[in-house]
């Protein structure tokens, strides 16, 4: 088969991707859709320069500085507490590149820096470029504050969502599943890249993967998470997993559990025996929160996705693992619209179970999910079909603040808050 220019790709999202319809049904008076956004690298920059930069936490006091440039350049990152990086310390990193089809990707630049300070504002600058970034690391005790926010592609609305987050003054960002909604049209990654660049590049974002990084063509391109895997690596090789797509961390009291709905989840599989073993590694004196991010929902009282074997079949075979290691909370995206639950395991409240709460609503441009089951079932809390994030604020080793942020128009809008203690300080759940 010969494949030639750009036709071919648009030729196969014809077959392979959809439009989501959306009945809006609910009492909220929406704002309505708004455009796709493209962020071109302008022709008369330097191919040099870095771009689409943004850093991950590589264990405890580690930070992953990722970027690309469209000619090589030295993997190196000169890093310093004060601006004008002169004289800073230079670590060594990698470069790698990949190919989907017709297009090639550039210079992707990987370098790990650190031992790093914690609650501290660090400068640094990628290759020889003289560009100045900043970032502060995360606190190492608590409080701790999470911007969350899933399925975000590149609208005008993702641009407003991410607005909104970084004026929440977020120390680590979220995000399960659903990236650059590129679907298959490589340079849309490069594009969701710069859009993001200004927040991911100062405070640490830790993703998971959902259904649109996928990308698997058959016969044409058999290997799924081409881009994800190469353009955003997570610390899955320190948590003892073998893949990107399931991983852990800890940060600041919170262990946070990234789980894969498209890859194998069931028992005897690699993500199921990594999760057993993760989950037998957690100690709640050092890190009392433990919170799980996928990206199919396992509870979804939305009419979109209903009885997908990610969301169906996942849950019945890990369910039952996290209630058993208390966990706190579960969020998860797809859906395109916000939903709490209360605490819940087997289709019913307990007070012991994880609180689920649904948020793929950052912004992509399939649009809103607003059809809901009518009567609310009584374990969901709350629900309403608005883009917008969540922010948790782990305030100590018991209590936290959830709040969840409307976008209404162009302003931030608080319209979900609540109270939750973890698990670990409740002696009734805990053995």
């Amino acid at each position: 088969m010969v494949v030639q220019g750009k036709g071919v790709v648009w030729a196969i999202l014809i077959i392979f991707t959809s439009t989501t319809l959306v009945d809006v049904s609910l009492s909220y008076n929406r704002p309505p859709p708004r455009k796709s956004l493209s962020f071109s690298l302008k022709d008369e920059i330097d191919s040099a320069i870095p771009q689409q930069v943004h850093i991950s936490m590589v264990g405890g006091d580690m930070m992953r500085i990722s970027w690309i440039t469209q000619v090589p350049t030295p993997s190196t990152v000169k890093y310093d507490t004060s601006p004008g990086v002169i004289k800073g310390i230079q670590s060594n990193g990698t470069v790698s590149e990949y190919k989907f089809l017709t297009y090639k990707s550039g210079e992707i630049h990987e370098v790990v820096i650190g031992p790093l300070n914690s609650n501290t504002v660090y400068y640094y600058r990628c290759g020889d470029s003289t560009l100045e970034f900043n970032f502060k690391t995360p606190p190492a005790q608590f409080p701790i504050k999470f911007a969350v926010s899933g399925d975000l592609g590149q609208t005008e609305w993702t641009k407003s969502t991410l607005q909104h987050i970084s004026k929440s003054n977020y120390d680590v960002l979220l995000l399960p599943g659903d990236l650059s909604y590129a679907d298959l049209v490589q340079p849309l990654w490069d594009s969701f890249g710069r859009l993001v660049e200004p927040l991911a590049s100062q405070r640490p974002w830790m993703v998971t993967q959902g259904n649109h990084e996928d990308e698997k063509i058959p016969i044409i391109h058999r290997e799924p998470f081409t881009a994800y895997n190469a353009r955003w690596h997570m610390p899955f090789e320190e948590s003892a997993s073998n893949s990107n797509l399931f991983y852990s961390f800890e940060v600041a009291g919170v262990h946070v559990i990234m789980l894969g709905s498209y890859t194998d989840f069931n028992p005897g599989s690699s993500q199921y025996s990594w999760l057993e073993s993760d989950l037998r590694k957690v100690d709640r004196k050092k890190t009392p929160w433990l919170v799980v991010l996928v990206h199919a929902p396992w509870y979804n009282s939305n009419t979109a996705h209903q009885g997908e074997k990610e969301s169906v079949g996942m849950k019945e075979a890990m369910e039952g693992l996290l209630f058993g290691a208390h966990v706190d909370i579960i969020f998860t995206g797809h859906v395109h619209a916000y939903e709490r639950f209360t605490r819940v395991y087997k289709d019913e409240a307990n007070k012991c179970g994880p609180v689920h709460i649904t948020i793929g609503d950052g912004g992509n441009r399939e649009g809103l999910a607003s059809k809901y089951q009518d009567p609310q079932p009584k374990i969901s809390l709350f629900r309403e079909a608005s883009f917008g994030h969540g922010v948790l604020e782990v305030i100590n080793g018991s209590h936290a603040l959830w709040t969840w942020h409307r976008n209404d128009y162009d302003e931030a809008v608080v319209s979900d808050t609540f109270s939750l203690t973890a698990l670990s300080s409740d002696l009734s759940c805990m053995p």
